[in-house]
């Protein structure tokens, strides 16, 4: 990827953060790379890499030697900088309707508070409308952190 970026593959690269990738971004040249955090572990260690390894192994873990000794490459946010859950708070508070709001209020509270506030959602017909929400929530937290890295976007 040249720069400017693609806002969008920043933000399908945010919408597919999760607990085993980390992704980063080349801030001279754009380029976004998820590691896997299993390879960063093992590359960080510094212990020399077991000569039986697969070739498709051998070669995720010198893309992530790549990426995590160079000081071009900045991680994206991390889930947890993300804050989905936030993100359902929000999309339930801005429901017009006060009965649709408290249900989707409700169901983020407790356990399972992902998979309860799916479940509403689908069940009250608003999966498409949560999905835009969803979406321009990462879209806006994408521009803020390149705008903060000084890396130049464009939309497509």
């Amino acid at each position: 990827m040249a720069l400017p970026v693609l806002l969008r593959e920043v933000v399908d690269e945010l919408d597919t953060t999760n607990d085993s990738t980390r992704a980063y971004i080349n801030r001279k040249t754009g380029e976004v790379v998820p590691v896997n955090l299993d390879d960063a572990s093992l590359v960080e260690s510094a212990e020399p890499l077991d000569d039986d390894l697969p070739d498709w192994q051998r070669e995720d873990l010198e893309e992530a030697e790549r990426v995590l000794f160079s000081d071009d490459f900045i991680p994206l946010p991390s889930q947890f900088e993300i804050h989905e859950w936030s993100i359902m708070e929000r999309f339930a508070q801005a429901q017009p309707d006060q009965e649709v709001r408290e249900e989707l209020l409700h169901a983020i509270h407790g356990r399972g508070a992902f998979r309860h506030f799916k479940r509403a959602v689908d069940r009250l017909g608003l999966r498409e409308d949560w999905f835009r929400f969803r979406n321009a929530a990462l879209e806006d937290i994408a521009i803020e952190f390149l705008e903060s890295n000084g890396i130049p976007y464009r939309r497509m």
